[in-house]
């Protein structure tokens, strides 16, 4: 095999006196960058949709509700409780130690029965000096009615006396005027009889007067002892009745209850011992939710089903006072009342507050107290994402709410609580 010459080996071929250099177009470059940005977007679109936007809730954890278009009607059914119609309270007027215990509680009661005494020895011992006083006067009283008598049978007497001596002086004057006219006396002696006859008409005048003005001191004084003892006399009845009081009564028949005394008990006045209920008649006592306060009024109509049959009820009271949410309104029926009823027992009560109306419905749940009605979560047409909107809504019923904006018919709406979401604007439901 021929070997090369030296030279010729240093002269390799190596091709390089052939490359040159080629420009690629920058349109191509643009091309493919463009590209890559595309799929880089749409990567970006799918991870977007892929991941979770909103707090996460289970489909389990929420209850979903249609809004849809209905009649409304303008009730909500309550729970009533039947109280009797008329109760009258049993106070006690005096204080006292129960000695006696004549009745029980639950017993059925006649007017005027005896219930129950109390003994206070100090009530008996005023009526012992009332009664002691109330005789001292009436002794006063006599003894002023004697003297009085006694001073009329002496003006009586003194009159008569002064009359008849008057009537001797009149004759004794007539004889003289006649003796005079004859000659026999003389002009003095007639004027002195004159005089004398004079004097005693003025005696008498002056007698009568003063036992006139003694007789109206007198009668002044008898009637002001009178008034006296009538007053001590109406002081001695109304100790007299706080004594009676001691023995204490049903003042009208009915039914006794909540009566719980004991012998050897303290009463304290003004002390609630029980009351008398009446056992025929019926009244409705319901609680009802804060927010029909400024709706419910006297007159609104209503009524409960018993056995199937329906009996009207009206709204007699309402109490505005709120506890625990909830006001207190009472119902009398106006067509009869159920056949059985009895004090405490519970019936669902319907109270009628407007007419039917069209409109569109939501169904009521417990997002009502967190939202205030202010506003609702609602389903997207996806079915996943959840979003805040504002409503307005208006009257509600046990069932449904009216919806005034906001909703549109056919929208789902999360009808449970929305205390678990906190303050989340947007939710997503993983089903």
């Amino acid at each position: 095999m021929d070997r090369l010459p030296p030279q010729a080996a240093h002269s390799a071929v190596t091709g390089a006196a052939m490359d040159m250099v080629v420009t690629r177009p920058k349109r191509r470059l643009y091309l493919r960058i463009g590209a890559a940005l595309l799929l880089l977007a749409a990567f970006g679109a799918g991870a977007w949709r892929l991941m979770p936007h909103g707090l996460q809730v289970d489909a389990a954890d929420v209850r979903l509700a249609r809004v849809e278009r209905g009649v409304f009607r303008d009730d909500i059914v309550v729970r009533a409780s039947a109280q009797p119609l008329n109760s009258i309270m049993l106070d006690s007027v005096e204080s006292g130690r129960v000695e006696e215990v004549l009745v029980e509680d639950g017993q059925p009661v006649a007017k005027g029965q005896l219930l129950f005494r109390l003994s206070n020895p100090m009530r008996n011992l005023a009526l012992l000096e009332r009664q002691a006083e109330h005789a001292q006067q009436i002794s006063n009283l006599a003894n002023l009615r004697v003297a009085q008598e006694a001073g009329r049978s002496e003006h009586r007497r003194r009159l008569a006396d002064l009359e008849f001596t008057l009537l001797q002086a009149v004759k004794q004057h007539s004889r003289n005027q006649k003796l005079a006219q004859q000659g026999f006396i003389s002009a003095v002696a007639l004027d002195e009889s004159s005089d004398k006859l004079a004097q005693q008409r003025r005696v008498l005048d002056n007698e009568r007067r003063s036992i006139e003005t003694e007789e109206g001191v007198r009668q002044r004084g008898l009637q002001q002892m009178e008034t006296a003892i009538d007053g001590f006399q109406s002081g001695l009845h109304l100790v007299s009745a706080t004594v009676d009081a001691l023995n204490v009564r049903a003042p009208a028949a009915g039914v006794l209850t909540d009566f719980r005394l004991q012998v050897g008990q303290t009463v304290r006045p003004d002390q609630n011992v029980g009351r008398i209920d009446d056992p025929k008649r019926f009244k409705m006592s319901v609680q009802i939710d804060e927010f029909y306060l400024s709706r419910v009024t006297r007159g609104l109509q209503g009524g409960v089903t018993q056995e199937g049959k329906r009996h009207p009820l009206r709204v007699s009271a309402v109490f505005p006072q709120i506890r625990e949410g909830r006001f207190t309104a009472e119902m009398v029926f106006t067509d009869g009342q159920p056949a059985v009823l009895s004090p405490g027992q519970s019936l669902d009560a319907q109270l009628t507050l407007g007419q039917p109306a069209r409109a569109l419905l939501l169904p009521i749940g417990p997002f009502m107290n967190d939202s205030g009605g202010a506003w609702v979560f609602v389903l997207e047409k996806n079915g996943h994402d959840v979003r805040k909107r504002t409503v307005r809504l208006g009257r509600r019923n046990n069932s449904h709410v009216e919806v005034l904006s906001g909703l549109n018919s056919g929208e789902q709406v999360v009808v449970s609580s929305y205390a678990p979401f906190g303050k989340a604007e947007q939710l997503q439901i993983n089903r």
